[in-house]
């Protein structure tokens, strides 16, 4: 879990910070709504990678296609303001 932590600071502060390379800066530099799109883009396109790779039962692909998609859906969680905390608290609120 920590490793999921240190991944989304890492994003929340390449949105702040924008520096000059770096792949969140480029989704999220646009302004808001384009920067959402993208990012979405990138979602489904991340989706439709992790379905095939399941559908054809390939273990290293599903790995990274849902490395991919956690990622994204990650950059989303933080350029739309919503904590990692917030999420975890909603999986706690839905186990209980």
């Amino acid at each position: 879990m920590n490793m999921l932590y240190e991944v989304f600071n890492i994003i929340k502060e390449r949105i702040k910070e924008k520096p000059e390379g770096s792949y969140v800066a480029k989704l999220t530099t646009d302004d808001e709504k384009k920067a959402i799109n993208k990012i979405c883009e990138k979602i489904g396109e991340e989706a439709a990678e992790l379905i095939l790779a399941a559908k054809d039962n390939i273990k290293e692909e599903i790995i990274k296609e849902s490395a991919d998609l956690i990622f994204h859906v990650m950059v989303l969680l933080a350029y739309s303001g919503v904590d990692l905390d917030e999420l975890i608290k909603e999986f706690e609120r839905r186990r209980k």
